[in-house]
């Protein structure tokens, strides 16, 4: 028999559940469909999701308790020009200074499988029917409208929108004829190892960095496949991912025999690099390897970039609509505000009788107008490594990492991520106090490993006079940042005059100001250490010891 929703929601991975989430919240009835027998099974790998994520996450996420790995305070990037002679040159300069790291993290190290498990709790609690082990085959359409979907057991499902979240490889989304199907220069590869290490030695060799390692070609320790190869380490907390990143190449004459070089090439960055070989390789142990692939080059394809993410009834998000970020080949921030966005249009269109579209290209103009999904898929950072190491150039090489993982990001990220920030603070005066308690919530949740993905635990609160005192102190600096805020926003004269057309201009003046600022910077990090440790482990014993509930988002 045929059933009717609002809305389908093809995927329960990062995208699909927050979107599902939240036209249920606005009670449109909604269903999500899932392929897998378990939400996460297609994803049961891992990634850092950087803090932008988080910050403009939607509000669930961002005031909520999702579960992450480990908290990451930045990058450690490895520049090889020789490992042989060990000739390795290192840029650790995107990391966040203490004492604000480590609560104030980077990024979150995540599992994908229990985090998108995670989401798909939230949605199901709030009114959204799951349906797991069910495939989406087709569309049923009425003309040029979709108007439901098809399944592998024959149902007839039909909806007024369809929101397409069935990830990159996006067989719906040709199908409908909104897309078209990736070339191969965009797609990226991964072989990835995961090796279970106890957290004490995580904690002693890895703290809180991800590293990154990068070198040239004929050395033979990064992928065979193509240029702009990178290995990447993430610590989680009791396991690591050891993950061998490469990009496809389409003017080789023959394919490689990928078995066999990705085992040599595995086998010599590990013998050679002495970080692994002497710390990490006698204390961890192999638990699984895995295969994935990922479309970073969409967003640089002008044509595809072009391509509506919108049809009569149906709306494309994250990976679906190429939406994948180039140079950290992480899709999960995008993949959430592409979701919130099209929840956003959905729930517009439904109330307006109006599912064309016409009406749904809303949906596309507020993607083209953010200002982080559209620096995260345009960055080319990634993409001209393949120059530097093709040219065998070293001052290219340094220069492309640095702008990438490195303190160098500020000249092409600051700009974006300031005119997102004053458009959330416009909204809201108070967020960023939900930010700081974001942050503080977040670490504790850490430090006492309790997240309500499993039966959230209860922290017993035994605190002194002096952490009572600290917790009141913390509360005040609070309501005072709130007011501060508020105040600010009466004279939106000079939110309009100065600050904004300032932050489009941020780009510029990092360019101009970096290479003065960062020696400096690095100076004052180095002559302030000692203290900086004492005041980081102080906020560390405080969050420690403070009643969860003055970090809560009410």
């Amino acid at each position: 028999m045929d059933e009717d929703f609002d809305i389908i929601v093809v995927g329960a991975g990062f995208g699909g559940s927050v979107a599902a989430k939240l036209c249920a919240d606005a009670e449109l009835k909604t269903l999500m469909l899932e392929r897998s027998e378990n939400v996460g099974d297609k994803v049961i790998s891992g990634l850092t999701i950087p803090f932008q994520g988080f910050l403009f996450a939607p509000a669930f996420i961002r005031d909520g308790n999702p579960p992450f790995e480990r908290p990451a305070d930045g990058i450690v990037n490895y520049i090889i020009k020789d490992i042989d002679k060990g000739d390795i040159e290192i840029d650790d300069s995107l990391k966040v200074p203490k004492p604000l790291s480590p609560i104030i993290a980077f990024g979150y190290n995540t599992y994908c499988k229990p985090f998108c498990q995670w989401q798909a709790r939230k949605a199901v609690e709030a009114g959204v029917e799951l349906r797991t082990s069910t495939t989406v085959t087709n569309f049923i359409k009425e003309g040029e409208f979709i108007k439901g979907i098809i399944t592998d057991k024959g149902e007839k499902i039909r909806a007024k929108i369809v929101i397409n979240a069935e990830g990159s490889q996006g067989i719906l989304a040709i199908k409908a004829g909104v897309r078209e199907k990736y070339p191969p220069e965009t797609i990226s590869l991964a072989d990835t190892y995961d090796y279970v290490m106890r957290k004490e030695d995580i904690d002693k060799i890895f703290g809180y960095s991800v590293k990154m390692c990068w070198g040239w070609d004929e050395q033979k320790i990064s992928p065979p496949l193509g240029y702009g190869n990178g290995l990447m380490v993430w610590p989680y907390r009791s396991s690591i991912h050891f993950m061998q990143d490469q990009c496809l190449r389409t003017d080789q004459k023959s394919v490689p025999n990928l078995g066999k070089l990705f085992d040599e090439y595995h086998h010599n960055i590990t013998s050679k690099m002495l970080w692994w070989k002497d710390l990490v390789a006698p204390r961890a142990k192999l638990r699984a390897r895995m295969w994935e692939g990922f479309e970073i080059y969409v967003g640089l394809n002008k044509k595809l970039r072009k391509m509506p993410n919108h049809t009569d009834g149906m709306i494309l998000i994250g990976d679906a609509a190429g939406l994948e970020s180039t140079e950290l080949c992480d899709g999960v921030p995008a993949a959430w505000y592409s979701a919130e966005i099209a929840a956003q249009v959905a729930i517009e269109a439904i109330k307006a009788n109006d599912v064309s579209k016409a009406f749904l290209k809303k949906y596309d103009n507020k993607i083209k107008a953010h200002s982080i999904i559209q620096w995260s898929i345009k960055g080319r950072n990634r993409y001209n490594l393949r120059i530097a190491q093709q040219e065998h150039d070293i001052k290219k090489l340094k220069k492309y990492i640095h702008q990438g993982w490195g303190l160098g990001s500020l000249t092409h990220f600051t700009t974006p991520f300031m005119k997102l920030l004053l458009a959330y603070v416009k909204e809201d005066p108070t967020i960023i106090t939900k930010w700081i308690k974001m942050y503080f919530r977040y670490y504790q949740n850490w430090l006492h490993e309790n997240y309500d993905y499993v039966k959230k635990k209860v922290i017993k609160v035994r605190a002194s006079k002096r952490v009572r005192k600290k917790e009141r102190k913390f509360l005040s600096t609070l309501r005072f940042i709130d007011l501060i805020m508020k105040s600010m926003l009466r004279i939106r004269r000079v939110l309009k005059i100065i600050i904004i057309p300032l932050s489009n201009s941020l780009n510029t003046l990092m360019r101009k100001s970096l290479p003065i600022i960062e020696p400096i910077n690095s100076a004052i990090i180095k002559l302030l250490n000692p203290i900086s440790n004492k005041l980081s482990n102080k906020m560390i014993k405080f969050v420690d010891k403070a009643n969860p509930s003055i970090f809560y988002v009410y």
